[in-house]
């Protein structure tokens, strides 16, 4: 028998413990809108700060609100039969409330009946959730135009930077050189705030994918061969950057059918473990058919068991500028894709919005011009996708070199360095 006095006073014990002012401020908080009578609705990778950031939000509004974590391993056998007594229960803890921020709520299955009928009584919700699914099938069957959706990912560049007390806009030789160092740092630590704070980096990335592999995927869909699924993730988090073939880890992993396949992956993406990018092309079979995988953050490429992933900082700059350019859009009316002509060129990113490409971008370690074949990939390919796609905003961001403008033909081309670009708000 759960005793929810104890395990609900022990949570409001821990939020009242929490300090905001020693907590980053970061740019989605500006996404949420509390005077809505919309659920605000946060969905992320495990760790990454859902929990803070609707915390802080609420606290700094200074709003009346109640807290429920079902992550709490004392409320893991909760039904939504039950839902009553945790409404009764939090209302003797806290008084009235006006807000009620649930985390991981989607843990008790039926939930949605639960967060209906809150509403309806005129409590407005707060949501933060470790699965996409949260959002793109249940709520989305079940809250229909009543949410207000925030993506949040582990600490960008920015947040990292003021987590380590280094000077994101100063243009002082200390301060650019500052940031570039924070830069190499990084890329290979990653983003997840208890790292950035001095958490042990290996034993917490075992333990955080660990909690993602078993709790979000093989316990959420019934998944039945853990191992194998265990196996494809780290497969994929070794081939960050490039594209998925459905077939060969069919082969490789002597999977049943492809279909299983795609599920597998779609899973890993669900829970925000991989962000999978789709190919630019008018053809619907080509955009299904044809992906890259990224990370999610740096820290899940190297601090594995067993581990085998390449060093190559290229291909981390390119992951993290992914990153970087999904905070920056509006995943409901912007797109990011690759775009590839086989044995012609590609084009890392291709930001789309409705009928017309916003921007072409380019992501290398250096834009060397000595290498004239490494120059001609990058800023051929780019010259080339704009004359098809007859976008004008082209983009190469590098690790190393200097900023400047090129003019190649009728097209000019901002070269700029990630440390720059990367601090440069939406």
């Amino acid at each position: 028998m759960v005793d929810l006095l104890t395990v609900l006073s022990d949570q409001k014990g821990e939020l009242e413990s929490f300090a905001t002012s020693s907590w980053i401020t970061r740019r989605e908080e500006a996404l949420f809108n509390l005077k809505s009578n919309r659920a605000q609705v946060v969905i992320g990778v495990r760790r990454c700060g859902k929990s803070t950031i609707c915390k802080k939000v609420l606290l700094e509004s200074q709003v009346n609100f109640a807290y429920v974590n079902f992550d709490d391993e004392r409320l893991m056998a909760l039904t939504i039969g039950q839902m009553n007594d945790v409404v009764e229960t939090l209302y003797r803890i806290y008084g009235t409330f006006d807000y009620l921020l649930l985390d991981e709520i989607q843990n008790i299955e039926g939930w949605h009946l639960f967060v209906n009928r809150i509403m309806r009584s005129g409590v407005k919700v707060v949501l933060a959730g470790s699965n996409a699914n949260l959002l793109s099938g249940e709520l989305a069957t079940h809250l229909t135009g009543r949410y207000n959706q925030i993506v949040l990912y582990p600490f960008a560049f920015v947040d990292y930077c003021t987590a380590k007390g280094v000077d994101v806009k100063s243009m002082s030789t200390k301060s650019r050189a500052l940031r570039q160092r924070a830069l190499d740092e990084y890329l290979l630590c990653g983003g997840f705030p208890e790292i950035v704070a001095g958490e042990e980096k290996r034993g917490y990335i075992i333990s955080l994918l660990s909690a993602i592999i078993q709790k979000d995927i093989c316990r959420r869909y019934n998944v039945t061969r853990i191992q194998t699924m265990w196996e494809i993730a780290n497969n994929l988090l070794d081939k960050n950057c490039q594209e998925v073939s459905y077939s060969a880890l069919q082969k490789l992993f002597d999977v049943g059918s492809i279909h299983t396949i795609k599920n597998y992956v779609s899973y890993l993406n669900e829970a925000f473990l991989l962000r999978i990018v789709s190919k630019f092309s008018m053809k619907s079979s080509d955009r299904l058919l044809s992906k890259k995988s990224y990370v999610t953050d740096m820290a899940f490429i190297a601090d594995r068991e067993d581990v085998v992933a390449s060093q190559n900082l290229g291909w981390r700059l390119e992951n993290t500028v992914l990153l970087e350019l999904l905070r920056r859009t509006d995943a409901e009316y912007q797109q990011v894709y690759y775009l590839r002509k086989a044995n012609d060129f590609e084009v890392d990113f291709v930001v789309y919005e409705g009928t017309r490409v916003l921007e072409l971008m380019q992501v290398t370690y250096t834009l060397d011009k000595t290498n004239k074949k490494l120059y001609k990939r990058e800023v051929d390919g780019l010259v080339k996708a704009a004359r098809q796609t007859k976008c004008g905003r082209l983009t190469i961001v590098c690790l190393e070199g200097n900023s400047e403008i090129l003019e190649i033909d009728d097209y000019k081309i901002e070269v700029v360095k990630a440390a720059e670009w990367l601090c440069r708000y939406k």
